[in-house]
C-alpha cells in the first residue's frame, strides 16, 4: 500500500471538482466519502443531490476562514491531499476498511490526531477500487497548524502496518534514499509525447552515465552539455560551483520555457556536494588514456580491482563506498560491453541504481581502484576478448552478491532486494558473455588420462564441492582451461584453490563456470621461468651450481599431452 503525500495546495474546491469528476480516462466512477473527521451533517455530493462541492469546500475551510479574518494574513498552502493506493494483487477493501485505513493514515500524518477534538478537517472521498483519496485543510479548529515533520515517514511506517493487519502486500519500509517517484502529471505528459520514460527518470539514467567519465565537478557538468542535456549551474561570487538543475530537451512549461530540475531532487545521492565528493576523493594521478600503453587490458584491470570490494567491507564507510564505485563500474561496463549484452548491462546497472546508496556515509577514498577501472574502460577499453568480458562479468555478479549481503545484514531491504535484481541480470550476462568460450574450449578437451588426472586435483583442491563441479556440464572445458594453464606453467592444484578463495562456490549456480573465468583470468599469463629462476638465485650464492647441475622443470604428463595436441593440430 502505498501512501504519496502531494505538494500543498491553496484551492479545496478545485481538488473537489477533481475527486469528483470524471478524470481524464474517465476512471473515477461513483465518488462517495467513506470516512471524514465528522459524518453527521457532512455534505456528500455524491451521495446526496442537493449538495454541491462548493457546500463541501466551504465546510471543510471553515477553520481557514475564521483564522484568515482573525489574523488578517491569509493561508495560501492550506490543502493537504494524500492519494492511497493498494497493489494490483490486494484483495478488494470495502468501504468500511478503507474508512478505518485512512483514519489511521490522518492519525500518523498528525492532520487528526487520536482523540484530538480540536484536530484538522478531513474527508477521504473513494472513486474506484483500489484506492481513496485523503483531502484535509490543514487549520485546526483552535487555529493553530499542525506538524508534519517527518510526515511522510510515520505515514509509510503505518502503511506497513496496515498492511500487515488487513493482510495484503507488504512492501520495504523506506529510508529516504531513493528516487523521487513519477507524478501522475509526469507520467501523463511522457505518454502524450510518446516518451518511454518521464523527464526525471530520462535525467537521471544520463547523470549516472556521465559520473564515470569526469573526474571532477566541472567535467561533469561538460560532460552533461556535451550530451545534449539542458544544464543550469548555480555560482557562488568566486565562481565556486555551487549547485546544477538539469532539463530533458523539448520539456516545456505551458509558456514553452525550459524545465529543470535539480540534481538532489532527481535522486539523493545525485546532488552536487555528493557528486563532487565521489568524483574529487578520487581524482587519478594520471588521465586514464595516459594508460593506454598498459600490457593489462582495462577488462582484466577491472576484475582485480573488483577484489578489492570483499576486503573493504569490515568497515561500513568502505562498504558504502565501495558499493556506490561498483555502481559507476557497472554503467561503464554496460557503455562499452558489446551490443548484444548491452540491454541485459543496462538494466542491470539500473537496477543496481538504488542499491549503490544508503544512509551510511560513504568514505569515498577507500574505492580508488573501483573507479580508476570505471574510467579507464570509458576512455580506454575497445572491444575486450571473451574471456576478458566473461572474467569481469562473473566478478560482478559476486561482487553484486556481497553487496546486497552486507546491506541484508545492515536491514537496508530496497537496497539488497535491487541487488538481488541486479544479480539475475548480470546471471544472464554472465552465460551469454561464457557461451562462445564454451563452445571454444568444448572443441578440444584433454584426453580422459588427463582429464583424470585434473580431476583429482579438483577434488584436492575444492573437496566440499569436488562433485557438483565434476557434474557440471561446463566441466570439459574447466578441463581444456587448466591444461591450457599447465602448459604455460601454472599448477592446476593451485589455480583452483586461488579460484575457490575468490569466490565461494556454496551460492554457484554452475561452479565449474565460475572456476573457469577466474582461471583463465589469473593463469592468462605464462608462469616465471623456472630454469632462469633457479639460474638467478644460483648465481646470487657464492660459489653457484654449475649449469649443468641444475635441474630442469618437471614437465607434467598433462602439460605433454596438451603439447601434443598442440603440434597435431599445427
Amino acid at each position: 500500500m502505498i501512501a504519496a503525500i502531494k505538494p500543498a495546495g491553496a484551492n479545496t474546491r478545485g481538488l473537489l471538482a477533481y475527486l469528483y469528476g470524471p478524470s481524464r480516462q474517465d476512471e473515477h466512477l461513483d465518488p462517495r466519502i467513506v470516512a471524514a473527521f465528522a459524518m453527521l451533517g457532512m455534505p456528500d455530493p455524491g451521495r446526496d443531490e442537493n449538495a454541491t462541492l462548493t457546500q463541501l469546500a466551504r465546510h471543510l475551510d471553515a477553520p481557514v476562514h475564521l483564522r484568515n479574518s482573525e489574523f488578517g494574513k491569509p493561508v495560501t498552502d492550506h490543502v493537504w491531499h494524500c492519494p492511497v493506493r493498494a497493489a494490483p494483487t490486494d484483495r478488494y477493501l470495502s468501504d468500511a476498511e478503507w474508512g478505518e485505513i485512512a483514519q489511521r493514515i490522518v492519525e500518523a500524518a498528525g492532520i487528526a490526531p487520536a482523540g484530538d477534538d480540536l484536530a484538522c478537517r478531513w474527508i477521504a472521498v473513494r472513486h474506484a477500487d483500489d484506492h481513496i483519496h485523503i483531502l484535509a485543510t490543514t487549520v485546526r479548529e483552535d487555529g493553530r497548524r499542525p506538524k508534519f515533520h517527518d510526515s511522510g515517514i510515520r505515514v509509510g511506517d503505518a502503511c506497513r502496518e496496515i498492511e500487515k493487519d488487513y493482510r495484503l502486500r507488504q512492501l520495504k519500509k523506506g529510508d529516504r534514499t531513493g528516487a523521487r517517484r513519477p507524478t501522475q502529471a509526469e507520467m501523463h505528459k511522457a505518454e502524450r509525447l510518446g516518451w518511454d520514460q518521464t523527464s526525471p527518470e530520462w535525467l537521471q539514467d544520463r547523470i549516472r552515465a556521465a559520473i564515470p567519465h569526469a573526474t571532477s565537478a566541472e567535467e561533469f557538468i561538460a560532460y552533461l552539455e556535451a550530451s545534449g542535456i539542458e544544464v543550469q549551474i548555480r555560482r557562488g561570487p568566486s565562481g565556486d560551483l555551487l549547485g546544477y538543475a538539469v532539463g530533458r530537451p523539448g520539456d516545456v512549461n505551458e509558456a514553452g520555457e525550459q524545465i529543470y530540475h535539480p540534481g538532489s531532487k532527481i535522486s539523493p545521492d545525485l546532488s552536487l556536494p555528493k557528486i563532487k565528493a565521489r568524483l574529487e576523493s578520487s581524482r587519478p594521478e594520471e588521465h586514464p588514456t595516459a594508460r593506454r600503453n598498459d600490457p593489462s587490458t582495462p577488462w582484466h584491470q577491472a576484475t582485480d580491482a573488483l577484489d578489492t570490494l570483499h576486503t573493504g567491507l569490515a568497515d561500513d564507510t568502505h562498504a558504502q563506498a565501495h558499493i556506490t564505485a561498483l555502481g559507476e563500474l557497472l554503467e561503464a561496463t554496460a557503455q562499452k560491453a558489446p551490443a548484444h549484452l548491452h540491454a541485459e548491462l543496462r538494466a542491470a546497472s539500473k537496477a543496481f541504481a538504488r542499491t549503490q546508496w544508503s544512509q551510511v556515509r560513504a568514505e569515498d577514498r577507500a574505492a580508488h581502484a573501483l573507479r580508476r577501472a570505471a574510467r579507464d574502460i570509458v576512455h580506454t577499453a575497445t572491444g575486450p576478448d571473451g574471456s576478458a568480458l566473461a572474467a569481469l562479468v562473473a566478478a560482478l555478479v559476486w561482487a553484486a552478491i556481497v553487496a546486497g549481503r552486507w546491506h541484508e545484514a545492515k536491514n537496508h531491504a530496497h537496497q539488497a532486494d535491487t541487488a538481488r535484481q541486479a544479480v539475475q541480470h548480470l546471471q544472464t550476462v554472465a552465460d551469454r558473455a561464457l557461451a562462445p568460450t564454451l563452445a571454444e574450449l568444448a572443441a578440444r578437451p584433454p584426453r580422459d588420462q588427463a582429464r583424470r588426472v585434473l580431476a583429482s586435483d579438483v577434488r584436492a583442491a575444492a573437496p566440499d564441492h569436488a562433485e557438483r563441479i565434476l557434474a557440471d556440464p561446463a566441466w570439459p572445458a574447466l578441463a581444456t582451461v587448466l591444461a591450457d594453464a599447465e602448459a604455460r606453467g601454472h599448477k592446476p592444484r593451485q589455480l583452483l584453490k586461488e579460484a575457490a578463495a575468490h569466490r565461494e562456490l556454496t551460492t554457484a549456480r554452475q561452479p565449474a563456470r565460475v572456476l573457469i573465468t577466474r582461471i583463465q583470468h589469473t593463469g592468462r599469463n605464462p608462469a616465471p621461468n623456472r630454469r632462469a629462476e633457479a639460474a638467478r638465485l644460483g648465481s646470487t650464492i657464492t660459489g653457484s651450481t654449475p649449469a649443468h647441475q641444475i635441474r630442469r622443470p618437471h614437465v607434467s604428463a598433462v602439460a605433454a599431452i596438451t603439447a601434443e595436441q598442440h603440434r597435431q593440430r599445427r
